[in-house]
């Protein structure tokens, strides 16, 4: 056979010397050996304890290796304990008060060996509960033969929930009507302004001559190249706060005129006040409704409905329903005219193009001259819309179970406000928004379209007839609810709408300085009145 050569030769394996293998064991050993004797000395150092914290000794106070047992002495009382007090109020109901104090007695015992092993730091022993654990059981066995068993126990708490439920809605019943009677007072101290203001209206002719002498407010109040403000109202302070506070805000007030109307009642003192006062020089027109001759009950639906006897019961008498409907929905502020006049703006002004409307209840504290080059695009009415929750939204104001709102009105359109309002009367006379308005009021009759106020009809009234303003305009809700900081610094107009009006006792006191500033409680007339 033929041999390879050299380079196709298969290496030798080489083998290493026994010697060399010895020694490689022996140092593996020797590690091993340290290793082992390392961890045995780790093992031999004491460990350091960490001393127990105050959270320790409670946690292990309150639950102990015994509590956590399931043959656990304590947690047997403590099952017992709990059931015994439910037992104690269903035998104080059924007139059982021997049993409730026998057991109230027991569960005083129970709870005193529990403190008492609590405080020495040690379990309860079967022995020494035993007596305890014994008495509580035939009580608890003898609850049971009165029927106090789990069944009934759950029966009566149920009952006692609807108790509750029902007591607490009769508390709330009752908080909403007393205070919208709160709401609804006149403050003696108002009352007394409007009884001084009279009789210094008609004892003093100077003031009567000094009325009749400012030639230049006739002119004035025409003039449609001025900001034109209208107020309905019978509050002569709140009034006089709206002026106070748009004067002060104005960097033109003498190019403001405020068109005021009020009442029979009311027209003396709010003419001696506002002849009295100046307002940075404000124009200021006093007027009461009863002059105006037009305002019949021919004309005007509500003036008709007050004639009817049906409506007079609803709103004055309180007795035709049993109390069904809220207090609220029968207050005669309703039908007043000073709420309903804002429908007749153009009848009221008729030399007047652009009117901001203002309600009683309000602060400015921004100049409002920019409202009157604001655009409506053809719109008659300028509002801030309310419908950022659904709680502002058509279906919350109107009976959309009623085929004529249902047909005509979308139940999510944006509802917005009144208080603040542009009106545009060139195209309020031209669209005859009046009418619309004496439409819908005259089919309200029966109150089935709508229950409360003046909004519900102006929301029908001006519906596609309103611009959106931006909200920082007119800021609400300070008359009921918590109001963002920063919309109030904001705000050109403050609304205190709801229940809790700055002049009232019932008036939020985080809010009222926001109206008080306004308010010179200096004046002597309102010192005499004890206002402060």
């Amino acid at each position: 056979m033929r041999r390879r050569g050299l380079d196709f030769r298969r290496p030798v394996k080489r083998r290493f010397p026994n010697v060399v293998w010895y020694t490689a064991c022996g140092i593996l050993v020797l590690v091993l050996i340290v290793v082992l004797c390392r961890e045995g000395q780790i093992e031999s150092t004491p460990t350091i304890s960490r001393k127990p914290d105050r959270r320790d000794r409670i946690m292990e106070g309150l639950i102990t290796d015994e509590m956590l047992s399931s043959n656990s002495v304590t947690r047997q009382i403590t099952d017992q304990i709990s059931l015994a007090k439910a037992f104690v109020v269903i035998a104080k109901e059924s007139k059982n008060l021997q049993f409730a104090w026998e057991l109230s007695a027991q569960i005083r015992n129970s709870q005193a060996l529990l403190s008492n092993a609590a405080t020495r730091r040690t379990p309860l022993t079967v022995g020494e509960s035993e007596t305890a654990i014994r008495d509580m059981a035939l009580l608890l066995y003898q609850a049971q033969q009165l029927h106090y068993d789990s069944a009934t126990l759950l029966m009566r708490l149920r009952a006692q929930i609807q108790t509750l439920e029902e007591q607490t809605s009769s508390a709330n019943d009752k908080s909403l009507k007393y205070g919208q009677i709160a709401a609804e007072e006149v403050p003696k101290s108002l009352y007394c302004l409007g009884v001084r203001l009279t009789t210094e209206w008609f004892g003093n002719p100077n003031l009567q001559k000094q009325l009749r002498e400012r030639k230049q407010m006739d002119a004035k109040l025409k003039d449609n190249n001025l900001y034109h403000f209208c107020i309905f109202s019978d509050n002569i302070l709140a009034s006089s706060v709206v002026v106070n506070s748009t004067a002060l805000s104005s960097k033109n007030p003498d190019k403001i005129v405020f068109h005021l109307v009020t009442d029979e009642i009311n027209y003396a003192a709010m003419k001696a006040w506002f002849t009295l006062n100046s307002f940075r020089g404000v124009t200021v027109e006093v007027q009461k409704f009863e002059d105006f001759k037009w305002l019949n009950a021919s004309y005007v639906p509500v003036l008709k409905q007050l004639q009817d006897s049906e409506t007079q019961s609803y709103y004055f008498s309180g007795h035709n329903d049993d109390g069904r409907t809220p207090i609220k929905f029968r207050n005669p502020k309703y039908l007043s005219m000073l709420n309903h006049l804002r429908f007749y703006i153009p009848e009221v002004y008729p030399a007047l193009k652009k009117v901001v409307f203002l309600d009683d209840d309000i602060v400015v504290q921004k100049d409002l001259s920019g409202l009157f080059s604001i655009k409506l695009n053809g719109n008659v009415n300028g509002a801030v819309e309310t419908c950022m929750e659904t709680f502002h939204r058509y279906h919350k104001y109107l009976n959309y179970s009623h085929p004529l709102i249902r047909t005509h009105f979308d139940p999510d359109a944006c509802g917005w406000a009144f208080g603040m309002n542009v009106f545009d009367l060139v195209e309020w006379r031209k669209r005859d928004v009046t009418g619309i308005y004496h439409y819908w009021q005259e089919r309200n009759v029966d109150r089935t379209l709508w229950k409360l106020g003046t909004l519900p009809p102006g929301l029908l009234t001006f519906y596609g007839l309103t611009e959106a303003l931006d909200p920082s305009w007119h800021v609400l809700g300070l008359g009921y609810t918590t109001v963002d900081p920063q919309l109030i610094e904001k705000g050109a107009v403050l609304h205190f709408n709801g229940n809790s009006k700055p002049w009232l006792k019932i008036g939020m006191e985080k809010y009222k300085p926001l109206w008080e500033k306004y308010v010179d409680y200096s004046h002597p007339l309102l010192q005499q009145c004890n206002f402060h």
